[in-house]
């Protein structure tokens, strides 16, 4: 991590050591079961599987509860698939990531891990929008009105639509604020169909409705479930005026997601094991669970799986869930992050979004990786099933240009690093008909919840949704334990 790193850092702990017991229980011949233990005045005691978003925010919401708690990572690291790794000098994320005023959980979450000051909210939505056939910039701002207002003014004067399309834009917001995203007959239609169905043109959709939607859904209005749709712009955009102001983190990811969280877990008494995977998960006579790592084995109450759907899949044991081959047709979307180092400033603005290029969201990450000299520019390209095996050299060829042509001050500027990352699976597909697929925090089997942002969360595969997935568990964790859970942030909220 950098040096401006905050929390510790994260800790090679390799396999357990069966001496050490900080939290969780190992297994003996002769030890009692865990619930003859807890009834007998111990702790209830669980094991979230994965460190992720979601396993991080299980393990604190039942280590708040008074629950012994391990949680076991496979990799090196906590926080998923947000996360930060060293290139040389500069402290990287691999890929850029933002959130919403609206995402309350995920605030709840940095509020826990002491990190909302790390990544602070714009004090207004305030969206450059930079057409690069026109090199016209235009803003999408709020204003305090009430919805739908609030926007108005910013749709009156959005330079990259006709009056025409802008008052069919208005049209069809008012219509999609009377959907309910919770209809199933949502999840099997298309967002572009209906979008089109209600006078959209081709621009509109690319200069509005897909700038927000592929950011959000990490999909094209056309492969977008309505439901999902629907949910992102009436919580982001028609809910409340502010509901869609952006924050990012000012410092690397890791600094949140691994450092912090870290600190915020070992302050809470969980016994955290990273490079440890699970080999078999198991329901014993007495009720409780019998989890398997190389070297140890530990008995618990209760057990969250937050891993990705697949690795839950092959996890679960047998009657867990209805039809867990569901799991596997959940399809995944990736996302690819082109990285650009050049000798100079060649972005004044922290962020804006491109229309009429390859060109998606650029952000300034300079000062969050450390770079001294020169500026650091990070480009989130989402839905980039075209893209996402393309040789570097074939992006670089790509992308510099494209950089020229929507930063003048990028010509002539010297590139000292040009680099990709990508994420095959960053998110599940939110296709028509995911929603009949994503199960709930509950299975069949008591002790046993599933959390992640693949679940049934009602959002898209979000940082919010992750955070959410995570709390659901926790709660239900909490309830079959007679547990308190009103520590816990409120889903309704």
């Amino acid at each position: 991590m950098s040096s401006r790193a905050a929390g510790n850092p994260p800790r090679d702990l390799g396999v357990p050591d069966c001496n050490r017991r900080k939290g969780g229980r190992m297994r003996q011949d002769d030890s009692r079961s865990a619930k003859e233990a807890d009834s007998a005045g111990g702790r209830a005691s669980a094991v979230v599987v994965g460190g992720g978003l979601a396993g991080v925010t299980s393990a604190l919401a039942l280590a708040d509860a008074g629950v012994e708690v391990t949680l076991l990572e496979g990799r090196p690291r906590l926080g998923g698939l947000a996360f930060s790794f060293q290139r040389g000098e500069l402290t990287v994320d691999n890929g850029q990531h933002v959130y919403l005023r609206c995402c309350t959980a995920y605030r709840w979450f940095l509020d826990r891990v002491d990190g909302a000051h790390l990544a602070p909210l714009q004090e207004r939505l305030d969206v450059p929008v930079l057409d690069a056939r026109r090199h016209r910039l235009g803003r999408l701002r709020r204003t305090a009105l009430p919805v739908p207002l609030h926007l108005a003014a910013s749709l009156a004067t959005y330079p990259h639509l006709s009056i025409a399309e802008r008052a069919a834009v208005g049209r069809a917001a008012l219509a999609l604020k009377g959907l309910d995203p919770a209809d199933p007959a949502l999840d099997n239609q298309d967002f572009g169909s209906w979008l089109a169905a209600r006078g959209q043109s081709e621009r509109a959709i690319e200069a509005l409705w897909d700038l927000v939607g592929v950011a959000t859904l990490n999909a094209v209005a056309g492969d977008a479930s309505l439901g999902l749709a629907a949910m992102v712009f009436k919580t982001g955009l028609l809910s409340e005026p502010g509901a869609a102001d952006i924050g990012w983190a000012r410092v690397p990811l890791g600094d949140l997601h691994d450092g912090l969280a870290r600190k915020a877990l070992d302050s809470a008494g969980v016994r955290t094991e990273l490079r440890t995977r699970v080999t078999s998960l198991s329901r014993q006579g007495n009720g409780s669970w019998r989890v398997e790592v190389p070297g140890e084995v530990l008995d618990a109450d209760s057990v969250v799986l937050a891993v990705p759907q697949a690795e839950a899949h092959d996890l679960l044991p047998d009657g867990a869930i209805d039809d867990p081959d569901r799991l596997l047709a959940i399809d995944s979307a990736p996302i690819l992050n082109v990285h650009v180092v050049y000798d100079r400033k060649v972005l004044k603005r922290p962020f804006f979004a491109a229309l009429g290029t390859p060109v998606q969201w650029v952000f300034d990450r300079t000062e969050a990786s450390g770079l001294r000299t020169g500026q650091y520019l990070a480009l989130s390209q989402s839905a980039a099933h075209g893209e996402i095996d393309a040789p570097v050299a074939a992006l670089r060829e790509r992308y510099l240009p494209e950089l020229e042509r929507l930063l003048p001050a990028a010509h002539g500027a010297r590139v000292l690093d040009f680099f990709v990352t990508r994420e095959r699976t960053a998110t599940f597909a939110p296709t028509p008909g995911v929603g009949r697929l994503r199960p709930s925090a509950h299975t069949h089997a008591p002790g046993l919840y599933l959390a992640g942002a693949w679940t049934a969360t009602g959002w898209p595969a979000t940082m919010e949704g992750a955070v959410r997935s995570g709390i659901t568990a926790a709660r239900a964790a909490l309830t079959a334990l007679d547990r308190p859970h009103d520590h816990l942030f409120e889903e309704a909220a």
